[in-house]
């Protein structure tokens, strides 16, 4: 009995070769529409599946490979029963199905009309990617022009492949089915606006890479995309330095979601997610040793990242200070050249940044929790000052700069912030008390005519009473307290301005 493979691919890379392979070691290719042009144009022999079915392709493609002469030849086992129906029947076994889908997930992306985009979902190829995945005892699928290699190479060898990569094969050709179906539900979910929350959270991730271990080296770890987001950390591109580890990754998503909150040229530097120093300035050099006083002791072996390209004289400035990651949306020719010469230090240029991210989502024993991302900007209309004194406009441009720092710092977050600079943070602490305490004895002497943001409300006046004793003039915080009029008192005696936003941005 001749041995046959089923080629019906979307994406044509190493198409020509991967069948001339088989065509080598005796395969008949069997083959639909744009496939079998391909490889006839080559002058391959190909068989079309039509004369396989003795059914024509219908429906304007829609049915050609779902037939019981195709599923058959592919789902048969080689067992007399199994065997004498096929011969019974006229249908021939299938041993090798090499099939990738239509690019439905393209079609998401590019956000074309449902019209368009309903005629990528494929129905005849995962069905036989499932069949020969079903059937992998004996029949080999391919779902991906990388896996070629490998499968030619074994049946050279071997005349057929090894039952290990047949079962390895199944596996890959399963979580793609899967991966194409997850598309498909998102999009449909997207159309009939089920809301960020359905009762069935479909979700699927791609690797990207093996890391060399997690928080801590005894914890194996791996980084995974989503294919159906845009932009960020997962897709930006490495140019410089050691692979990431599982921190690097945590500590340059959290920079890059602090410094993307600014619109002026903004540096921000990260150790163990929370920033420890940040700073907007005209220039994106002076806003990286704005942000680099925040906290220099700190900073060392730090995250850095950037709102806008590095250009030489940045990195000038960041080559003098040992630092793990530089993320930026680019880097000049110049400055790459200036910050490669650190062989270790890791460049990531991530594009052009976007504060937009689909959910956000955290594993618990059992479970995962689900939520939107905090998006909430500063509503200036909203914001109450309560207190006679009101900030004065430079006071005003710290108190919005301070809370946009804090959103990204750790609760109980105290960020103090002056000239546009961070001067103190207080992160992660139990009581606000002790975040302020935190706080004021990093900024030191800088306290002094600083304002403070405060992620929470304040519990009682000593968390006040601690920032105005530092030299703290104004305070920007949720409010909400059921001791709030004592707090605002407590800046009241100190001549404090203190603004209320009504808006709290816990981060866990």
């Amino acid at each position: 009995m001749s041995r046959r493979a089923l080629i019906s691919v979307t994406d044509k890379t190493g198409l020509v070769e991967f069948a001339q392979g088989l065509v080598d070691v005796e395969f008949e290719i069997v083959s639909t529409g744009g496939t079998a042009a391909a490889l006839r144009h080559a002058g391959l022999p190909v068989r079309q599946v039509c004369d396989v079915t003795n059914f024509p392709e219908i429906l304007e493609g829609r049915v050609k490979t779902l037939h019981p002469a195709i599923h058959a030849g592919i789902l048969a086992r080689p067992t007399d029963g199994h065997l004498s129906q096929l011969a019974a029947h006229g249908i021939e076994t299938i041993d090798l199905v090499a099939v990738n889908l239509y690019d439905f997930e393209g079609a998401a992306r590019r956000g074309v009309p449902w019209e368009e985009m309903v005629e990528q979902i494929d129905v005849g190829g995962p069905a036989m990617i499932r069949a020969a995945a079903k059937n992998c005892e004996r029949v080999t699928v391919v779902t991906d022009p990388s896996q070629y290699p490998t499968v030619l190479a074994e049946i050279r060898a071997h005349g057929t492949t090894s039952q290990q990569t047949r079962y390895r094969l199944a596996a890959e050709a399963f979580s793609r089915t899967a991966l194409y179906d997850t598309a498909i539900a998102r999009a449909l979910a997207d159309r009939l606006d089920l809301g960020p929350f359905p009762p069935a959270l479909v979700v699927g991730w791609t690797k990207v890479a093996d890391l060399w271990y997690g928080e801590n080296p005894h914890q194996a770890a791996a980084f995974y995309r989503d294919p159906h987001e845009r932009g960020g950390l997962a897709t930006a591109d490495q140019l410089s330095g050691k692979p990431l580890s599982y921190n690097n990754i945590l500590d340059a998503d959290a920079a890059l979601g602090a410094v993307s909150e600014f619109g002026e040229p903004a540096c921000v530097v990260v150790k163990h997610t929370n920033p420890c120093g940040c700073a907007v300035a005209a220039s994106l050099v002076e806003a990286f040793k704005g942000a680099l006083r925040g906290d220099p002791v700190s900073a060392f072996g730090g995250v850095v990242a950037c709102n806008r390209p590095v250009d030489a004289a940045t990195a000038q400035a960041m080559r003098e200070v040992f630092l793990e990651v530089v993320v930026a949306p680019a880097f000049e020719a110049e400055a790459l050249e200036v910050l490669r010469a650190k062989k270790n230090l890791r460049l990531l240029a991530v594009g052009e940044l976007s504060s937009s991210a689909g959910l956000q989502i955290r594993s618990v024993g059992g479970g995962v929790l689900v939520q939107e991302p905090d998006a909430r900007l500063l509503d200036p209309a909203a914001l109450r000052v309560v207190t006679s004194r009101h900030p004065t406009s430079s006071e005003w441009e710290d108190l919005h700069f301070a809370w946009a720092v804090c959103k990204h710092t750790k609760s109980n977050a105290i960020v103090l912030a002056r000239g546009r600079e961070v001067v103190g943070v207080g992160a992660g602490q139990m009581s606000r008390v002790d975040s302020v305490r935190l706080a004021t004895a990093k900024a030191g002497e800088r306290a002094r005519g600083a304002v403070l943001a405060s992620d929470g409300f304040f519990p009682f006046p000593d968390g006040v009473e601690e920032a105005v004793r530092s030299g703290v003039v104004g305070i920007v915080q949720p409010g909400g307290s059921v001791r709030d009029a004592e707090v605002i008192a407590a800046a009241e005696r100190a001549g404090c301005a203190m603004v209320l936003t009504g808006v709290r941005h816990f981060r866990h």
